[in-house]
């Protein structure tokens, strides 16, 4: 059976309150025991990097290999939406709601895509801004508000896509946002807002060994390479930062290659019972009919196997998977049933999400490979 994440000590949603304790914020804590002190700080989100393939290929990246470095645990599910949030916000999954890539938002007749907020099956040009507004569906403060409010400079540099996009003003907004249009572009963007102000937070996105991953693979040669390029990108930012600033290289997830696809779509013993399939094929919230949650629960244990952690909302709330509190407004947004991938499988949608049963790359689940990711730290 799978152990809950390291929430309040050893978490991503650890990561910026513990910088903010450096900065001398009021009411922030080191949970992390960082014992960072520095006036500009940089934080350097690389989507895909688990700790363990970065482990194991140090000559693709000598530079984050020689850095001194500890391993953080993502939260559950390791998704980018989830952990995005746990980043920002400061607090687990049962906290500030985002508790998966395809989730159920009571009032809404489809399942919510909170990576593109869109409800599910919809182009990125559907979204659900005025129905659900990022704000109130989120509504605690972020740490980059907490961070404003303090004096301390903060600016986020990531891709124009997610500029106003629903989960940044959910989960990542009181920041300045500058667009970043390539990796230069990302790279002078960050120097110059790590300039900005007597104190400066900067919060920099990159994606491309995520998109990699999933095309062709965490053990790909395209991957190692990719690698290669994130290194070469971190070793770029470290030789521009300012003086007594800091670069922290760190994850949303890391990523396994599937070798055994369950369809549901194509399984009426699986389907039986289900209303609606959120989640991904790695980590998977079953919304049941009602009444039928325990059966449903039951007889996906007994078809999947060992290869699956197979558990009831009730449970996986009690094993503190989602965090040590799950907010009562949060609780129905959770599967009826929840489903964790043990072994290399997955349960895709040929039919309902085809693009993403064809990927060679998931994550989502608690194991070592998707759950553990690196903390990287450069001191000018």
């Amino acid at each position: 059976m799978f152990d809950a994440p390291r929430y309040g000590t050893g978490s991503l949603a650890d990561l910026l309150p513990s910088l903010l304790a450096g900065f001398g914020v009021p009411g922030e804590t080191d949970r992390l025991g960082l014992g960072l002190t520095a006036d500009r700080v940089c934080v350097l989100l690389i989507d895909g990097l688990g700790a363990h393939a970065l482990a194991a290929n140090p000559g693709a990246a000598p530079f984050l290999s020689g850095l001194a470095a500890t391993t953080l645990t993502a939260g559950f599910p390791s998704t980018t939406a989830t952990s995005l949030s746990s980043l920002g916000v400061g607090v687990p999954p049962g906290e500030h709601g985002i508790v998966g890539y395809l989730l159920r938002v009571p009032g809404q007749d489809r399942l919510v895509n909170a990576l593109r907020w869109s409800p599910h099956g919809e182009g990125r040009r559907t979204d659900l801004l005025h129905e659900l507004v990022p704000e109130e569906f989120q509504p605690t403060a972020t740490v980059f508000e907490r961070a404003a409010a303090h004096g301390i400079t903060v600016t986020q540099v990531a891709p124009s896509y997610q500029n106003g996009s629903g989960l940044t003003r959910a989960s990542l907004r009181g920041c300045v946002f500058r667009d970043s249009f390539s990796v230069g572009d990302l790279i002078d963007g960050i120097g110059t807002a790590l300039r900005t102000g007597n104190r400066s937070l900067v919060y920099a996105y990159h994606a491309d060994l995520d998109t990699t991953g999933h095309a062709r693979g965490p053990s790909s040669e395209a991957w190692l390479l990719e690698l290669a390029h994130v290194d070469r990108l971190a070793a770029e930012i470290a030789e521009r930062l300012p003086n007594d600033a800091a670069l922290l290289v760190t994850a949303d997830h890391g990523m396994v290659e599937l070798e055994e696809r369950i369809d549901f779509d194509h399984r009426e013993d699986l389907r039986e019972g289900v209303r609606q399939l959120g989640g991904e094929p790695r980590a998977r919230h079953v919304y049941t009919e009602d009444g039928a949650a325990d059966d449903v629960a039951a007889a996906w244990g007994e078809l999947l196997g060992d290869d699956f952690v197979v558990l009831p909302r009730a449970e996986v709330i009690e094993r503190g998977w989602f965090g040590p509190v799950v907010a009562p407004r949060i609780v129905e947004r959770i599967g009826d049933v929840v489903v964790a991938a043990r072994s290399s499988a997955g349960i895709i949608r040929s039919g309902a999400e085809p693009v993403q049963s064809m990927m060679v790359g998931h994550h989502g689940s608690l194991t070592p490979a998707e759950l553990d990711i690196p903390l990287c730290t450069f001191r000018s």
